[in-house]
């Protein structure tokens, strides 16, 4: 089978290697579609620990071609996605539940091998089957909605509540989908007129431009906050940038009393008054992974497929992988979400057309 190892600083490397044998517990997956996030860039770019080389791929959906008897009725030819999380389940996060922040976390496509390859052999509890009626391109993206919901979970969202999502990338938008759907009122803030176009698609009741040479928010957009929040601010604010400046202003503008949850990531500091948080006795909440919240991702993705479909912005074949990174680091056009049609979905779908929308990669 053809597989494409990431062997070096934006290196790629197509081989052809055997197929993956059967092992008991486990599944073998024919690799449909992979989606592309920030971290593959990361990785593509020999700027992440665990570094190369690897088999990228972590956002993943297939068909199961060899199975054996399993507890989970999983069968030959199930449409599945994949929980790439590996935990150890002994350490102190694994034996609270916290498994999402293991201390020996890896992750299937990150620290090991991933779904760059035709055939992958995976652990049969890793799979979580695809609902009816949704795509496995779609499919593929449940492992951000999983991270989307894991940070909306963290900030305990209640109905008639206004909450403040900051960046209206993928996690950020599928916040909003999340948030809306649990009856919060979402404003979403970000620095591209076409995201927050997005954003609005995907439920929120306002959102905010951001210019990054002026003071945010801007008089007129106090005013509508502080019209949809009683000029209290908003309960809960989802920081999905990792912009240290941003974080700074979910603290200024949530409520007293209110959370904040960061699960943008970078490793930049920020600067933040002491007094801030003691004086609006704010809940700070990191948020990472999830808590196999794949499944309920399919879900939400099943429920709103016409947004999932709007977040996909780009695809491309399997040997064009060097095309889309440099897409994803040039960011010369919008890029939201990024697919790869593998072989097998080349194959059902010839010369990479969508077959929902006849669009051509």
């Amino acid at each position: 089978m053809l597989i494409a190892r990431t062997v070096a600083k934006e290196t790629i490397r197509y081989e052809d290697v055997p197929e993956p044998a059967l092992e008991p517990g486990h599944a073998l997956v024919r690799v449909h579609n992979v989606t592309l996030c920030g971290t593959d860039l990361h990785i593509w770019e020999d700027d992440y620990p665990a570094g190369l080389p690897v088999i990228q791929g972590h956002e993943f959906a297939g068909i199961v071609e060899a199975i054996g008897a399993n507890d989970a009725g999983i069968r030959t030819g199930d449409r599945v996605a994949v929980s790439p999380m590996v935990y150890c389940g002994r350490c102190r996060p694994c034996r609270l539940g916290r498994f999402n922040v293991c201390e020996n976390i890896g992750c299937i496509g990150c620290y090991s091998d991933g779904a760059l390859v035709e055939l992958l052999s995976v652990p049969v509890e890793k799979l979580c089957p695809v609902p009816d009626g949704l795509e496995l391109n779609l499919a593929a993206m449940a492992e951000p909605a999983s991270i989307a919901m894991q940070a909306v979970n963290r900030g305990r969202p209640s109905p008639g509540e206004t909450a403040l999502v900051l960046g209206s990338g993928p996690i950020g938008l599928l916040a909003t989908l999340y948030l809306t759907d649990l009856g919060v009122s979402v404003v979403c803030a970000d620095t591209e007129p076409d995201r927050l176009a997005l954003a609005s698609m995907f439920g929120a009741v306002d959102t905010l431009l951001v210019d990054p040479r002026a003071d945010f928010p801007g008089a007129d957009q106090a005013v509508r906050l502080d019209s949809l929040t009683d000029s209290s601010g908003p309960e809960l604010v989802i920081e999905a940038t990792g912009v240290p400046s941003s974080l700074e202003t979910a603290i200024h503008l949530v409520a007293s009393a209110g959370r904040i949850v960061q699960v943008g990531i970078s490793a930049r500091a920020a600067s933040v008054p002491m007094n801030a948080i003691p004086f609006k006795e704010i809940d700070l909440l990191g948020s990472r992974n999830s808590l196999n919240l794949i499944p309920a991702g399919l879900e939400l993705l099943a429920r709103h497929r016409d947004e999932a479909r709007a977040l996909m912005t780009h695809r491309f074949g399997f040997g064009d992988l060097q095309q889309a990174f440099e897409l994803m680091r040039s960011r010369s056009e919008p890029v939201g979400k990024i697919v790869v049609d593998m072989p097998a979905s080349q194959s059902a779908h010839p010369a990479g057309t969508d077959a929902l929308t006849g669009v051509r990669a």
